[in-house]
């Protein structure tokens, strides 16, 4: 699926020194320990509660657009699974160039069962693995662990007992691999009581080590997506909130 994004970026964003061990178009992510995603805010949803695919600008701490983010979905799934839809997601540089793709089979939803949890495959560039995000059982925390292309933890990431945003930013830790040392986090941004009240369009922050994998940096951000639909992803006619 052909997805256009509204490039607004230096020249330098695009034209970033390629790196021997970095996938084509995740070059930019070898010079940043912060990304910035911003869900581009559906009229057509906010007004009617009919759930339509989700679209996200990636940027940089300055503002400037590294990414463009697409969801690729059934119309009729969307209704019916709302927040626990599958999904692919189609990720394109400022070239409209697809970098990342990511593929959420449809799993259960429910913290009560400890089989069949939540899984996104993270391929960059589209047809190559990279990593996964595996949702971890856990009945009163969110728990993720992101993994490589092998399958092998390579970071956790633990969210709070409550992660409704009531005037206040919701934080998810990034944790070391054996679940010792914070490293980063995944922020989902108080974005003011009128947008959060009456749209389901979120702000996130990733941070990050400057030194980590190119690819495991890409599994971050699809974590964040996959933190957005299983918590924060919900209409005024679409209470789905886990």
């Amino acid at each position: 699926m052909a997805v256009v994004g509204q490039p607004n970026a230096p020249a330098e964003i695009m034209t970033s020194p390629v790196s021997g061990n970095c996938p084509p178009g995740l070059e930019y992510l070898t010079q940043v320990d912060q990304l910035l995603v911003h869900q581009s805010v559906e009229i057509l949803e906010a007004i009617t509660g009919f759930e339509t695919a989700n679209k996200y600008v990636v940027k940089n701490s300055m503002g400037q657009q590294v990414y463009f983010a697409a969801e690729d979905s059934n119309c009729l799934v969307r209704q019916c699974c709302g927040s626990g839809r599958p999904f692919a997601m189609n990720i394109v540089d400022n070239t409209k160039r697809e970098v990342i793709h990511l593929e959420r089979p449809l799993r259960c939803s429910s913290c009560y069962f400890p089989c069949c949890l939540q899984k996104l495959e993270v391929q960059a560039p589209p047809g190559q693995v990279v990593g996964y995000v595996n949702q971890t059982w856990s009945i009163c925390f969110p728990r993720f662990d992101i993994c490589d292309a092998n399958g092998i933890t390579m970071l956790k990431i633990a969210g709070p007992f409550c992660t409704c945003s009531c005037f206040g930013d919701v934080e998810f830790q990034v944790l070391s691999a054996n679940g010792q040392t914070e490293v980063g986090k995944i922020s989902k941004q108080w974005s003011g009581l009128l947008k959060e009240a009456f749209t389901d369009a979120d702000n996130f922050g990733i941070t990050f080590p400057m030194d980590l994998d190119p690819k495991i940096k890409a599994v971050m951000l699809g974590a964040c997506f996959l933190i957005d639909f299983m918590y924060f992803e919900e209409t005024p006619n679409h209470d789905d909130h886990h």
